[in-house]
């Protein structure tokens, strides 16, 4: 099964990171993978866009199935391997609303976290403005303020739909690992540390760590203030 799969993917991308974790949960290792280089452009590349022709990662195909999109691709794997690996959808109706609800909650905030961290890389110099800076960051300030309080009524050892580890983890984990690799304070955030704590050496989370990060450890401080 995992050998009829390829996976193009960049080391720190969150959503790349997704579909590895998926990956791992559902036993699939073994399929083909290949790290790029978004500095050098091979995003780009022609590997790339007969997979993808937006030119971005994760580019993933399953045979002549193929998945680029990174939610889409955790839930086909979800979907196709129902039975293997671990069980990411819950049984519960509360628990598996919850589970949906977070889920594409988190597209939202990794969007918030995107117009923080590059911003500078995305807007081009002249078109600038402090203005914009700020409200990008008070917009982010506000968006994890909202996810701390999901865990705090969850109560502590909970993952985001409740005690079990579901696809909310899978699609989100990553955005909470970004915000702490950019300075995010554990000190203002305890519960989102405890959650980044309870789920960082889950082994499909650690077998998918992104080397560059294993390589160069020292967190940012980009977000220091948030």
């Amino acid at each position: 099964m995992a050998e009829d799969m390829t996976l193009l993917w960049g080391s720190g991308s969150p959503p790349c990171w997704k579909v590895m974790i998926a990956l791992e949960e559902k036993n699939l290792q073994g399929y083909n993978h290949k790290l790029l280089s978004f500095e050098k452009m091979e995003h780009k590349s022609q590997e790339v866009l007969d997979i993808n022709p937006r030119g971005q990662l994760p580019a993933f195909k399953h045979g002549n199935n193929i998945v680029n999109e990174s939610y889409a691709a955790c839930m086909y794997l979800e979907s196709q391997f129902q039975s293997q690996g671990n069980k990411l959808t819950p049984d519960s109706p509360a628990e598996q609303a919850l589970m949906y609800q977070r889920m594409f909650e988190g597209l939202t905030f990794f969007q918030k976290i995107v117009d923080v961290i590059y911003y500078n890389w995305k807007v081009p110099e002249a078109e600038r403005h402090d203005s914009a800076v700020e409200r990008n960051r008070e917009a982010l300030t506000t968006e994890v303020k909202l996810w701390k309080g999901y865990l705090e009524k969850l109560g502590a050892g909970s993952c985001l739909a409740g005690k079990s580890f579901s696809m909310a983890d899978v699609v989100v984990f990553p955005s909470v690992a970004y915000l702490f690799r950019f300075g995010l304070s554990a000190e203002r955030y305890p519960q989102l540390a405890e959650y980044y704590a309870l789920l960082k050496d889950r082994p499909s989370i650690k077998a998918s760590w992104p080397p560059h990060w294993l390589e160069n450890p020292q967190a940012q401080d980009t977000l220091k203030d948030i």
